[in-house]
């Protein structure tokens, strides 16, 4: 009798040590994606929070605030898609690294930078230094979402299903590309330099279809 409780616990041991591994990688990638959530939805609260209620029932009032709105719906757009493809890129990951958890929190320190950048673009109508700094916002948060990306795909393994659908990021490339254009075309014409930035935002505005692919990648532990 007592033998057989012996080798039901030594089972039952065996058992858990493989599943714990898989309880507490969930539960660590799931801690990332709901603090980042969590981080997005502040972002666009405190942007709509700057959104000025016009003082009179005058139709030039929403004229003159035209370019705070549409600021405001640009970086509505780049928080959308950012929290879209976060959310397939931390669902294809395989665990929650350290590196994972740092390389995370650069990107959100960036992001929330967004609605400073937004507020002082739409309140001066897209002048030349207040564009500067949003698309360098936009550039650094490009950066850190690559550098995120790059530490899951290392942690994967470069054969893995996940490197193998991101391939060489055309779409990630092109966009620091742009980005970079569009800070120095600032300095000749602000609305162009935001009509730059428009342009990446419509290139990532669908889903990542290359992440979506890769998060039914069996992960082995």
């Amino acid at each position: 009798m007592g033998r057989k409780r012996k080798g039901d616990v030594s089972e039952f041991r065996g058992i858990a040590r493989l599943m714990l591994p898989r309880y507490y990688c969930r539960v660590e990638k799931n801690r990332i994606e709901a603090f980042s959530d969590g981080v997005l939805a502040i972002i666009i609260t405190i942007m709509v929070l700057n959104l000025s209620v016009p003082e009179t029932p005058d139709v030039s009032e929403l004229t003159n605030r035209l370019p705070i709105f549409l600021t405001y719906l640009l970086s509505f757009i780049y928080v959308g898609i950012y929290w879209n493809n976060h959310h397939h890129l931390i669902k294809a990951s395989r665990r929650a690294k350290s590196s994972v958890m740092w390389a995370n929190l650069h990107l959100l320190f960036w992001l929330s930078l967004l609605p400073f950048a937004t507020g002082w673009s739409g309140e001066n109508h897209f002048t030349t230094m207040p564009t500067v700094i949003y698309g360098i916002v936009l550039l650094m948060a490009a950066i850190a979402y690559f550098i995120l990306q790059n530490t899951i795909v290392a942690d994967m393994g470069r054969d893995s299903k996940l490197a193998k659908e991101i391939g060489e990021d055309w779409k990630g490339k092109l966009s620091v590309i742009l980005y970079i254009t569009g800070i120095g075309v600032a300095f000749w014409h602000p609305w162009i330099s935001s009509g730059i930035y428009l342009v990446v935002a419509l290139i990532w505005l669908i889903p990542d279809r290359r992440l979506e692919r890769s998060i039914d990648e069996p992960h082995h532990h």
